[in-house]
């Protein structure tokens, strides 16, 4: 899981030197910010995937101040927004606005695009909107996080079961050079034994 995650995420000092964090000043040199371990990914998920789904304004922005805010890992939390792209943007919002208007017991409008367009309606649709984004970005929050710790552990697993294996084949191919290695007569050590 390191592994892969450090192929994918870019370099700390290049990120450091970006004029649009300098914002943050002292604090984006946390070490906490850059170190990649269970915790710190599954929080950045979280982090990234919670902010994903709030209304499309300075994505990016929001989740780096919570990131350097709750010391979860930036990289990590900034390519988690990306859960929420122009590809996926339409689909995630109207999404949260039907959950809104579930939650609201109101009946969600079907996707019609001449309905979407007028902005008079626009105003109807807010409340749905917003509160379907909190209860989807919570629990796709929640999702994330237990998500990355559940896979954290189960790489985890399963690389402690290829170290044991690895370690019994050791021990079984010095037993065997050992076993092929030793005398067959049996000599006494000493002329004590005789």
């Amino acid at each position: 899981m390191k592994k892969l995650l450090k192929r994918i995420m870019p370099d700390p000092r290049t990120i450091l030197e970006s004029r649009h964090l300098s914002v943050f000043g002292k604090r984006i040199h946390d070490a906490n910010l850059w170190h990649l371990n269970r915790r710190s990914a599954s929080g950045a998920v979280a982090v990234g995937f919670f902010v994903a789904y709030m209304p499309p304004f300075a994505h990016m922005l929001v989740a780096a101040a919570l990131a350097i805010a709750l010391r979860v890992n930036l990289p990590v939390t900034v390519a988690a927004v990306w859960l929420n792209n122009p590809l996926t943007l339409a689909p995630i919002s109207y999404s949260a606005y039907a959950v809104g208007s579930l939650v609201m017991g109101v009946r969600p409008k079907g996707f019609d695009l001449d309905f979407w367009i007028d902005p008079h309606n626009w105003l109807g649709v807010l409340t749905p909107f917003l509160i379907g984004s909190l209860v989807c970005a919570l629990l796709c929050a929640a999702l994330g996080y237990f998500g990355v710790q559940a896979l954290w552990r189960w790489t985890l697993r399963r690389e402690i079961a290829r170290r044991r294996q690895r370690y019994q084949q050791m021990r079984a191919q010095a037993l065997a050079a050992a076993l092929v290695s030793a005398p067959v007569v049996s000599t006494p050590s000493s002329s004590r034994q005789t």
